[in-house]
């Protein structure tokens, strides 16, 4: 095990040219190698340099200060740490500018050595010095961050639909769908996205990149995926509120499956229509999907329950709570009442007691450190219960909420409630 003070760190803005280039391609090249992704040749750096600056990206790199003879050179980071600002849907009358955290990465041969807790905390410190209420990320290892404050806010299904002869929706979804060349939504997709990320909880607004991917234009290996195939779902006065792309899996499969790579309906009569076209698919009776809301109404909506499976419950966003007051009064409310409860946060952004009143949809929250309070529970928790997604009585079940006021957990769970189960369809 070495020591925190045997690495620079470096945190600078994504850069395409000059010295900020040359170091956003080395920082490139380390990320992908931190994921397991092939080498980036020169037009794959260009073009995801290019996004990464069309987003605003911050880029931290922590830099070995020596090295073997013959390993990496010392200009590749031995771990990555991007951020940047997005919106997320959290009820309020407007979407919540949110501080967004990706590409956390370590090599293998240097764990151990704090340098991951370095990068988090200093980051969570700018982010509140930046006046951000909430940060976020999803995650590729689940047992990290909450020691750092984050909770599961949002879960997804990965679903397995059968779409045989059997498939029958009980009623017809209104509007139509025709197909479209999957490149064309990389220009349409921004503008049916912001129809759903308005009107859904838990929705993060997505980053350049994310178009690239889901039209094929940029393929997971760099190169464009030329097996994206998409439709556009149109409501009865011809005006586009959905769209789905998806990859046929090959003839070697048995069955033959269709793989949805992005599905985005702007309100149920989209959302099943795209699901009656998949079905609609010659010679496929398997579609999967690994992003399905957990109050999916496809199941519902079949003549036969069963065809849909739920292969796995994934966690997908987590939230963190870095201002409790900013956070709390932006959210929007369908109940009313009032509570007390204590956050204890072991960096310290959210700790305190805090007195919260909804009326009239809206908040009033307030720090009173002297009150007692009626329930207890740590930065995590609260960022899992923040949008309303998990119920604090499963958290006190869990003994990860403590009662000071027997049901205090309930009417947490009342004042939280949201009109639907957050969904969210953006990695990041």
């Amino acid at each position: 095990m070495g020591s925190i003070t045997e690495y620079d760190f470096r945190t600078f803005a994504a850069a395409s040219e000059g010295e900020g280039g040359e170091a956003t391609r080395a920082w490139l090249q380390a990320e992908t190698q931190g994921f397991h992704e092939p080498r980036l040749d020169d037009k794959a750096l260009a073009r995801a340099s290019a996004d990464m600056v069309n987003d605003g990206q911050m880029l931290t790199g922590a830099y070995a200060r020596t090295r073997p003879h013959a390993s990496l050179g010392g200009e590749v980071p031995v771990a990555t740490f991007a951020t940047f600002e997005r919106t997320i849907n959290v009820g309020g009358e407007a979407p919540l500018p949110a501080h967004l955290i990706s590409a956390v990465t370590v090599r293998p041969t240097h764990r151990r050595n704090g340098i991951l807790r370095h990068m988090m905390e200093a980051d969570l410190d700018r982010a509140v010095a930046d006046g951000y209420a909430i940060a976020a990320l999803t995650v590729s290892e689940a047992t990290i961050y909450r020691r750092f404050g984050f909770g599961v806010a949002t879960t997804v299904h990965s679903i397995s639909v059968a779409t045989d002869q059997r498939f029958r929706l009980l009623a017809t979804p209104r509007g139509r769908c025709e197909l479209i060349d999957a490149r064309e939504i990389a220009t349409l997709g921004p503008g049916v996205f912001a129809g759903f990320h308005e009107g859904r909880v838990g929705s993060v607004d997505r980053h350049t990149k994310y178009w690239g991917r889901v039209s094929g234009l940029d393929g997971e290996k760099g190169e464009e995926d030329r097996s994206v195939r998409g439709a556009l779902h149109y409501d009865e006065s011809g005006v586009i509120d959905g769209y789905v792309t998806y990859r046929f899996s090959g003839w070697e499969s048995d069955p033959q499956i269709v793989e949805v790579v992005d599905l985005v309906a702007q309100n149920a009569d989209a959302y099943l229509g795209l699901w009656q076209f998949l079905a609609s698919l010659d010679l496929v009776t398997t579609v999967t999907y690994g992003a399905a809301p957990a109050d999916d109404p496809l199941r519902w909506a079949l003549a036969d329950w069963r065809l849909v499976s739920v292969k796995s419950v994934n966690d997908w966003l987590w939230m963190r709570i870095l201002d409790v007051v900013a956070a709390f009064e932006a959210r929007g409310y369908v109940n009313e009442g009032s509570i007390v409860f204590g956050v204890s946060d072991p960096l310290g952004h959210a700790t305190g007691r805090y007195r919260m009143r909804v009326e009239g949809g809206r908040a009033s929250v307030a720090r009173d450190d002297a009150a007692a309070p009626d329930l207890e529970l740590d930065a995590s928790a609260l960022g899992s219960v923040y949008l309303g997604g998990v119920d604090p009585r499963v958290l006190a079940a869990a003994g990860q909420l403590a009662e000071q006021v027997p049901g205090a957990a309930a009417s947490l769970a009342r004042l939280l409630a949201p009109v639907e189960q957050p969904y969210g369809i953006t990695h990041f």
